[in-house]
């Protein structure tokens, strides 16, 4: 029997759950015992899931569970140091040249345990199964048009919490912008995230240049980027990126004040926003990389995190079906996701 153990996200402002109240009964009902830890944040009640036929646990109780339990989270472990022995499915940002990346896979190595990283659950082409990308696209573009907001009226950007839901972001946005609206950029328009983040601007009525593959493949220079207000990055860092925004932007003339970069990856060797170096949080949703004229970064790496109603329900209905397959682990999705891990620990 396949025994799902979901943990209670332990980093703050962390509301999402990868699996919804809906899809436990389905598993149950193949078979499968589903665990679920309580949480003081979890946007998704406790009670649904005990109605569903799961199991509580405890908050953060995971490192005692039985052996054979896979543990299922979204965001990292805590960065204690100890050994990992059970199977693990999150997201590890461990194969990209992350700083922390080493540190964790080190933990596997040392407990005997497996990393399926959500990030290499794909498909035959090579196409990730589930991604929380269209959520990171439409709340990262919120963020930063707020930032654009806060620098109009002299200041920068405020911190930011959860919305109750999209209605509720454009409503605010719509409001703070009055009768502005700043010119924006998006390269990799046709991806989820691009499509988000084209989404949200298209409910806030801004002007929005929309750029994917085609327009990139010179390799640059893209002096178009500094011609607009904002430029959204929705384009995941990997070898022969180009690089979209120079490091000395900040001197040069232009128009652009805000950079959402939305992919996030401050920390990778193929970052093609190298303006920055560290990602951003709520409670400073940007970096100020230049004075004047400003120029902010914002980098928050749980986008989704600000509609996580929303992004939960669409990330579990996507990524369902593939746990439905968790009893066949030397298959599929399973199969090329321990591929990878093995790949960069042996």
């Amino acid at each position: 029997m396949v025994h799902l153990w979901v943990r209670a996200e332990q980093r703050p402002n962390e509301e999402r759950v990868g699996l919804t109240p809906d899809g436990a009964a389905r598993l149950i009902a193949q078979g499968f015992r589903v665990t679920i830890e309580d949480s003081p944040a979890r946007a998704l009640p406790l009670q649904p899931y005990l109605d569903a036929g799961c199991v509580a646990a405890p908050y953060a109780s995971w490192p005692a569970a039985p052996a054979e339990a896979i543990i299922f989270g979204l965001k990292e472990l805590p960065d204690d140091g100890t050994p990992l022995r059970h199977r693990h499915i999150l997201f590890g940002h461990a194969y990209k040249g992350q700083p922390d990346g080493p540190a964790l896979l080190a933990r596997f190595q040392a407990g005997g345990g497996t990393l399926y990283d959500l990030e290499s659950l794909v498909d035959e082409t090579g196409r990730r199964v589930a991604a929380f990308g269209y959520w990171a696209g439409f709340a990262g573009a919120g963020v930063s048009v707020l930032a654009w907001t806060a620098q109009q009226a002299g200041g920068i950007c405020p911190p930011v919490s959860r919305w109750a839901d999209q209605g509720a972001m454009i409503a605010d946005l719509a409001a703070r912008l009055g009768d502005n609206r700043p010119r924006a950029l998006i390269i990799g328009a046709l991806g989820r995230v691009g499509t988000g983040t084209a989404d949200l601007c298209a409910a806030l009525g801004l002007p929005v240049t929309r750029w994917d593959l085609a327009e990139t493949a010179s390799g640059g220079p893209f002096p178009q980027v500094l011609q607009h207000d904002l430029f959204f990055n929705c384009i995941l860092a990997r070898p022969g990126c180009p690089v979209f925004v120079p490091a000395d932007t900040g001197g040069r003339p232009r128009a652009l004040t805000v950079i959402g970069d939305i992919a996030c990856d401050p920390g990778s060797a193929y970052n093609p926003v190298p303006v920055y170096d560290r990602a951003t949080d709520w409670a400073h949703p940007v970096v100020r990389v230049h004075a004047t004229p400003p120029l902010d970064v914002m980098a928050i790496d749980n986008l989704p995190s600000l509609l996580p109603v929303e992004s939960s329900q669409d990330f579990a209905a996507q990524l369902l079906p593939h746990l439905q397959g968790l009893d066949r682990l030397d298959q599929g999705v399973w199969a090329r996701a321990e591929a990878e891990f093995r790949r960069f620990t042996r």
